[in-house]
């Protein structure tokens, strides 16, 4: 019967402890050689005992002073104790005995780092990676793009990827964080170019595939980046992910239909998400599909319940199939999250208009116009609704209002001369008319909108048919 190995390691350790309590106690000249004193560190470590794994550290260095291994260890403990410049000072003199060991590097890139001198951090490694190659010179560019980071270099973080994707293509962890640098450095062409390289010569690489999609869709070139998400799930038919930006790059090109199969593999494949569900909603929204377009709104509402913006969307989709009470549900929800989001508002005030509740309405519209001033749909929204709510008065003082902050927009005038008309003052109506038509001719179907009873006065219909005739319209 074998022995079992992990019984003997363990006895190792402790007859090594047991050695090393001696020496320090002066109870014992037992010799223990330089691995020993690894082993017994690496074991005070591990059970998270500095105190006694920097005495171990600090007899072995006694015995062994030219050990440049046991001062990277000590130097490590030191780091772990906060003590980064006492730390230095041992890693100085770890480097005057070998100067090759990429530990010393990273141990002294943590310790710069602690003590807030990114800029030694980055010459230092800057000037050590001509020392290695193969994995350490990976490992190190790795260090380097994480100083980076940190330093706010973010062009170079790219760099260290790209160097690393160059010496091994096939890096995954480079693969991986090549994708969200090149996105927030715009640097798609050069990824591109990169990834066309990696998949010449690893064309079953789906993350490289993906990278490559992935630049593509940051040119807008979504066609070439589906077809790279194609082949991306071909090589990985569970890769969320590239389902995921699929279904994107369809939305991007009004392809509904196959932006709603591709999100609905997502689904299959992941924990269910509420963008993906609103996506999906979003998909059957622009198809019209209005009441599948709630069904997905709600799925993403019960799986993030203070997303107001997810009720406002189910409103919409009421309010486009004209259930005025039904959206009014859904807004009031909405504004209990955000109150007074001006979109909210607009579409509360609406639906009150449509139902009849001119007062409430007119209240959610000045909300707006309060908030933007300068906006003019706004405007446009309040007086349509003081006009409707036959507020004439009130609605003649806000066209003037809406005229003076907006620089006097054609809207305006064709919504005052209505007014006019309103009050009984056709002379007035049919001089603002001419003004507005003289300005904005196209504009005239707002006027119409407003009160279709206006065309049954023939001098409107005059002034209008004047510009028709002239191809003003």
């Amino acid at each position: 019967m074998k022995e079992n190995p992990y019984r003997q390691d363990n006895e190792e350790i402790r007859e090594l402890v047991i050695q090393f309590q001696n020496l320090k106690a002066g109870r014992s000249h037992s010799f223990l050689d330089e691995e020993a004193f690894e082993k017994i560190i690496d074991y005070f470590d591990d059970v998270e005992d500095l105190q006694q794994a920097l005495e171990a550290a600090e007899l072995g260095i006694e015995q062994y002073p030219y050990s440049s291994l046991l001062l990277i260890k000590k130097a490590d403990l030191l780091i772990a104790t906060r003590k980064y410049h006492d730390a230095l000072d041992v890693l100085g003199h770890a480097e005057l005995l070998d100067s090759n060991d990429i530990n010393l590097y990273i141990l002294k890139t943590d310790a710069y780092l602690a003590l807030d001198q990114q800029e030694k951090a980055v010459v230092l490694l800057e000037n050590a990676l001509a020392l290695f190659e193969g994995q350490e010179r990976i490992e190190m560019l790795f260090e380097l793009a994480d100083v980076y980071d940190d330093y706010e270099e973010f062009d170079k973080i790219f760099d260290c990827l790209k160097l690393i994707l160059e010496q091994e293509p096939n890096n995954e962890e480079a693969l991986y964080k090549i994708c969200f640098w090149t996105d927030f450095t715009g640097r798609n062409e050069e990824s591109i170019k990169l990834h066309q390289r990696i998949i010449d010569d690893f064309p079953y690489s789906e993350l490289a595939w993906f990278n490559l999609a992935a630049a593509y869709q940051g040119l807008k070139l979504y066609e070439k980046a589906i077809d790279a998400y194609k082949y991306a799930v071909a090589i990985d038919e569970k890769f969320d992910y590239a389902y995921r930006n699929m279904g994107d790059a369809f939305i991007r090109l009004r392809k509904y239909k196959d932006a709603i199969e591709a999100l609905e593999r997502v689904l299959e494949l992941s924990r269910p998400e509420d963008v993906i569900y609103e996506a999906i909603g979003h998909c059957y929204d622009r198809q019209k599909n209005f009441a599948q377009a709630r069904f997905y709104y709600r799925k993403a509402s019960h799986l993030n319940q203070g997303d107001s913006k997810l009720y406002y969307k189910i409103a919409c989709t009421y309010i486009n199939e004209q259930q005025w009470t039904m959206a009014v549900k859904q807004l009031e929800t909405a504004m209990q999250i955000h109150r007074l989001q001006p979109e909210y508002n607009l579409a509360m005030g609406e639906c009150k208009m449509q139902l009849g509740e001119y007062k409430e309405a007119i209240q959610y519209f000045s909300n707006v116009v309060r908030q933007r001033p300068r906006n003019i749909s706004s405007w446009e929204a309040l007086i349509r609704c003081l006009y409707h709510g036959e507020f004439y008065d009130e609605a003649l003082e806000q066209a003037n209002a809406a005229m003076k902050i907006t620089d006097t927009r054609p809207i305006f005038i064709f919504y005052l001369s209505a007014i006019y008309f309103a009050l009984g003052k056709a002379k007035e109506g049919l001089v603002q008319l001419e003004r507005a038509m003289s300005i904005s001719p196209k504009m005239v179907k707002k006027f119409i909108e407003l009160n279709p009873s206006l065309l049954r006065h023939q001098l409107v219909v005059d002034i209008i048919a004047r510009y028709k005739r002239n191809k003003s319209i």
